[in-house]
This record gives C-alpha cells, sequence and structure tokens, in this order.
C-alpha cells in the first residue's frame, strides 16, 4: 500500500503510446502530471507528439487543461528508465498476455517499492498478469474508455492478490485526476463496461448481417435515442422509469413476458470472414467521403459539448 495519499501523486508514467496510452498522456498533462512516455514502435515519440497536439484543445475547451499549449514531457526508449522515479503507472501494451508480462519482467525490478502499476487492458484479468510477479498485490486494473483523455469512466479491479484497500487507493486516485473510477467486485472477462457495449454491439450486428436495417440507421438507433437517454440514466433505471409510479416491479409484471420473449429472439452473430467483409463494407459505406482524423475531430468536439452541458446540469442539480 502506497505511504503517498493519492491525491499527491506528480509522477506519472505511461507505458505504450497507441491511441490508449497517448490519450492518458494527454489526460494526465492536462492533470497537471509530470509524465513520463515510453513506446517502442517506430516513430512513436512523433506520434505521441502529434496525437497531444490534436487532442489539446478539446481538453481545452473541457476545461481539464488550464494552459493554451500542451507542457513538456519526457519520451524515454528504456521502459525501465521509464518507471524508474514514478509514482504510478499506466499500461497501455497490446492487448495480449504474454506480450504484457515479457513488459512486466523489463520494467518491474525497476518500479519503486510503493508504486501502483494499472493496466489498461480491455479484458485480460488482472489475475493473469499477476503470475510470477515479484509483488503481484501492486497490479490492477484502470480501464478506460476511448478517448480517455474525455471518457470519464475508469473501471478498477484487482485480482486474487490484490489489498482491497490498494484498490481503493487506485479509485481514489481516479478521481483526484478528473475520472469517474468505479469498482467491480469480482473479476469477469471484458470487465464490466465492454461486456454491455458488446451486448450491444453483438445485436448491432446481427441486425445488419439481416437486412434489419442499413448500419447508418442501426448506429442512429443508438446516437438519436438510446444514447441520449443513457447520458442520463442507465439501463436499469430506464426501466424502472418505464414502469411509472410502479417502477421496475410493475414493469416486469406488465411487460415481462414480452421482454423475455425478446431476450429470447437476440442474435448471436460468428464473426466468419464473411460477416466481417460485410462489416468493413458496410462501415466504409456509412462513412464514404469523411476521413479518419476528421471523425474523430467531430467526435471529440460533441463529446466536449455533451460533456460541459452535463456538468452544467448536474451543478444546478446540487
Amino acid at each position: 500500500m502506497p505511504s503517498i495519499d493519492p491525491t499527491s501523486v506528480q509522477r506519472v508514467t505511461i507505458l505504450g503510446a497507441g491511441t490508449i496510452g497517448s490519450g492518458w498522456a494527454a489526460h494526465f498533462l492536462a492533470c497537471g502530471k509530470e509524465v513520463t512516455v515510453t513506446d517502442p514502435a517506430p516513430d512513436s515519440a512523433r506520434r505521441v507528439a502529434e496525437f497531444i497536439k490534436a487532442a489539446w484543445p478539446a481538453l481545452v475547451r473541457l476545461g481539464t487543461a488550464k494552459v493554451d499549449t500542451p507542457p513538456e514531457y519526457r519520451f524515454v526508449e528504456d521502459p525501465a528508465d521509464a518507471v524508474r522515479d514514478a509514482q504510478f503507472v499506466q499500461e497501455s501494451a497490446p492487448e495480449n498476455l504474454e506480450i504484457k508480462r515479457v513488459l512486466y519482467d523489463r520494467v518491474e525490478s525497476a518500479l519503486p517499492a510503493e508504486t501502483i502499476f494499472s493496466t489498461s487492458t480491455s479484458g485480460i484479468l488482472i489475475s493473469d498478469l499477476q503470475e510470477g510477479r515479484i509483488h503481484p498485490g501492486r497490479f490492477v486494473v484502470g480501464h478506460p474508455f476511448n478517448p480517455p483523455y474525455l471518457v470519464p469512466l475508469v473501471e478498477v479491479v484487482g485480482g486474487k492478490h490484490t489489498p482491497s484497500d490498494l484498490v481503493d487507493w487506485t479509485v481514489d486516485f481516479y478521481r483526484a485526476n478528473q475520472k469517474y473510477p468505479i469498482k467491480l467486485n469480482k473479476e469477469v472477462p471484458g470487465h464490466l463496461a465492454n461486456r454491455l457495449q458488446m451486448a450491444l454491439w453483438r445485436e448491432a450486428v446481427h441486425a445488419a448481417i439481416e437486412g434489419i436495417a442499413s448500419m447508418e440507421d442501426i448506429d442512429a438507433a443508438v446516437t438519436e435515442a438510446l444514447g441520449i437517454r443513457w447520458a442520463v440514466v442507465g439501463p436499469h433505471l430506464t426501466v424502472h422509469l418505464a414502469g411509472g409510479p410502479g417502477g421496475m416491479h410493475h414493469q416486469l409484471e406488465h411487460l415481462g413476458p414480452g421482454i423475455q420473449s425478446w431476450f429470447d429472439d437476440l442474435g448471436a452473430p460468428n464473426l466468419t470472414e464473411k460477416v466481417k467483409q460485410h462489416l468493413v463494407t458496410g462501415m466504409n459505406k456509412a462513412i464514404e467521403g469523411r476521413n479518419y482524423d476528421a471523425i474523430v475531430e467531430q467526435r471529440d468536439r460533441e463529446l466536449v459539448d455533451l460533456l460541459r452541458e452535463r456538468s452544467q446540469v448536474k451543478g444546478q442539480r446540487e
């Protein structure tokens, strides 16, 4: 358990600087941390700098960043050197158990004794990553959502070697750094939010390959209805409110059989080559004429607008 208060951490190291790691770097820089970044990919130093520069205007508009240009940070090639004086490590290496284990082997002996090591893994169990570690209790999941410099949620979950107070410390660290952490009570593949996301996407894939609607209209069913409502109330509260004054009990008694029939009819597609090609073709058609950078810029701009509005509404409630 670190002796340092989670609100006092200043030095953060980012291991792995793809889309998620670079996003973490931008976020922690905006929070005023001293950031060190390492990534083995060719030309990664340039790519990280370009990513942070592109993300910064959204962070300024959101209010996370207090200065108009990104502050300096360190980029080093040796991951052991990168963690040597870190007070917190955020690992975002490729989603591969063996790659992560090799990285952990390389850096663990250089980690300061009290430094917490948090992995951004989307679905690997932290207990599997703790195997063979010198001090397995310091390893925890801190799973963000893309883009991590804007989306507030972080899922925190410990493994079989993680003390509960270390999980609580990690939750407090993320909360002190402008995140909305949730603590998972048990390990499951994919954690929680990804499983919810995949349940919806599984049915979206089914709808696409069955020709129920175009991919544009399937996405619109979320962005123009479900996503708007879910930004305010979650799926359980949605069902409760749909039941009127009688709440969840009335809704389940009134529509339970119908809901069960929908459950039973949900699709379970297999990602065969044919299905994958169908999805790629459909997506290319849906975004025809729009390049990746333009879509990211629009997404970030609209996310900031949404987050700012939600913040104002929450402030009015309080």
